[in-house]
């Protein structure tokens, strides 16, 4: 009790007190660089607690952080939901054709070999500065992971129930409804949940390279203008956001695999 890992639904998972606890690491940490640097002349860096406690307030209070935020969230959604859409699609295709497998490869570990870094820039002169080149930034990123699972999963299926539904003579419909889909299940939320959680990054990247609005311009303007108690606020909103999204697509997985085990008994 309080100190081990529950088992939940089959899975392990952590005792919120050693969330707490890892809290409290944290801030203990925090307060003990803050005191190495107290006789330094780079105090400057480092806010303390309250400062960055004080100025969260503040921008709560006046609105510019939802707004910044809710900017952040929806560049998130959709490029969650056009890299999830055209990974399904494309690990689907991958998977059923070694012609396109071997003509489609090259080019998807190419897009993610690049550093996105180096691509978000290309991205703002193509399509502007706006909406749109952020939530592309966003999608190759959560691109990757739900790809390789997809077609993963699609790839290991069990050739006993294979064999099953090819003596049974079901139509590609059935295949894709009542094999294809529950076998692949698993891994694609897999995917998703790491894709969901780099969600966040790439709208940060695409908000570094050019924006007026969002979290990743807060700590951009923070930057420039020396005002970390600002970029700590955004950088501990962004962590926020990840962590959120992170457990949300968890809570999913967890509920659609225990409906599935329950589907199956």
């Amino acid at each position: 009790m309080g100190w081990h890992n529950k088992k939940i639904n089959g899975q392990q998972h952590p005792s919120p007190l050693l969330y707490l606890l890892s809290l409290g690491l944290v801030l203990l940490l925090w307060q003990g660089a803050l005191l190495a640097l107290e006789d330094s002349a780079r105090r400057f860096i480092l806010p303390t607690i309250a400062e960055v406690v004080t100025r969260f307030l503040k921008l709560l209070g006046d609105g510019s952080l939802v707004r910044h935020t809710g900017i952040t969230l929806l560049e998130m959604g959709l490029g969650l939901a056009l890299g999830t859409g055209t990974a399904l699609v494309l690990g689907y295709a991958v998977a059923h054709s070694r012609f396109l497998a071997h003509l489609l490869e090259p080019i998807i570990v190419t897009s993610q070999a690049m550093p996105i870094v180096a691509l978000a820039p290309l991205l703002a002169i193509w399509f502007g500065p706006g909406l749109v080149s952020k939530v592309l930034v966003c999608a190759l990123i959560v691109f990757f992971p739900i790809l390789v699972n997809v077609s993963s999963g699609l790839n290991h299926i069990d050739t006993g129930f294979q064999q099953v539904f090819r003596l049974l003579e079901a139509t590609r419909w059935q295949r894709f409804r009542w094999l294809e889909v529950p076998a692949t299940l698993p891994a694609f939320l897999t995917g998703l949940r790491v894709g969901g959680t780099s969600a966040a990054m790439g709208a940060v990247v695409g908000e570094f390279v050019a924006s007026s609005a969002g979290l990743g311009y807060l700590v951009k303007q923070g930057q420039n203008l020396y005002d970390t108690p600002l970029m700590f606020v955004a950088i501990l909103t962004l962590t926020l956001l990840a962590l959120a999204t992170y457990g949300a697509l968890g809570l999913i997985e967890r509920q659609v695999l225990k409906w599935r085990c329950i589907g199956k008994t």
